[in-house]
């Protein structure tokens, strides 16, 4: 069993604009390495906005000048990074994640595969899972709606891969005219979320961005934040500030669990709990 100190890096994100994203990003990233974190969880599309028609036009390859931004900031602060980022790969785009070493080396490398409904014109489709054994443990990544209600399978499919906890960069958007007191929101993290963190003795933690959907199809629309962590037990740990204005950093720290089954006898452990 360990414990493990993660910055969830809520940050503001402005379309077309990868430098001052990324500036914005070490601001904050220098500042999770003074208070002693050990990985920093950064957005969805931090480059130039989730869901951007302009994906192809500014996304960059990987590696390319976005991931080796971001594995020279991992380098530079020492730390562990969670990053998503716009990937153009022989004339296809995905809305893609990476795992970055205090070293500054690429771990993992995940393509979002839930896209949703509104920009499958904008994002390929990803076609793998993995988990990455590091220093700090087995890390699985993915990203937003691969952790939602109707895809908890990836998030399964990571747990018995062995991951020990999951770190998924997230947008997560509301219409403008949302009345939160009427429609709260988090239930459509929470429910899945806690489900699988107590399944598999998993945390998990979802970072959004905040700001305004400047372009495209949910064009309008508020990120607003509402940052989600629940530890290993099930338990929420922390819930951001939510507003499209709502940038803050906070420091949650989570247990790992390193003594869990593996293969059949997880199945059969995890079926017995499904089925009580």
């Amino acid at each position: 069993m360990s414990r493990l100190k993660i910055a969830m890096i809520q940050m503001r994100v402005d379309f077309n604009e990868p430098s001052k994203n990324l500036e914005r990003a070490e601001q904050f990233i220098g500042e999770a390495a003074k208070a002693k974190a050990q990985i920093c969880v950064l957005p969805e599309c931090l480059d130039i906005g989730w869901g951007n028609p302009k994906a192809l036009e500014l996304g960059e390859p990987i590696p390319g000048k976005i991931s080796e931004a971001y594995c020279e900031m991992a380098k530079k602060y020492h730390i562990f990074l969670v990053a998503g980022l716009t990937e153009t790969c022989s004339e296809k785009v995905y809305n893609a994640a990476i795992l970055i070493s205090d070293r500054g080396e690429v771990l993992l490398h995940h393509r979002k595969i839930n896209v949703l409904t509104g920009v499958e014109d904008v994002y390929e489709i990803g076609n793998s899972l993995g988990v990455a054994d590091t220093a700090l443990g087995k890390i699985g990544i993915d990203i937003c709606a691969d952790n939602s209600a109707n895809s908890t399978v990836l998030a399964h499919s990571l747990a018995r891969m062995g991951a020990q906890i999951i770190l998924s960069p997230c947008s997560w958007a509301v219409r403008p005219d949302r009345d939160v007191e009427k429609e709260p929101y988090g239930n459509e993290w929470f429910v899945p979320y806690k489900q699988l963190a107590s399944l598999y003795q998993m945390p998990i933690i979802g970072v959004s961005n905040v700001g305004n959907v400047e372009d495209g199809s949910w064009k309008g629309w508020k990120a607003i934040g509402n940052s989600i962590a629940v530890d290993s037990n099930g338990e929420v740990l922390a819930v951001l500030p939510y507003g499209e204005s709502a940038q803050v950093m906070e420091i949650v720290e989570v247990t790992l669990l390193d003594d869990r089954k593996k293969g059949t006898s997880l199945s059969e452990e995890i079926s017995n709990k499904l089925f009580e």
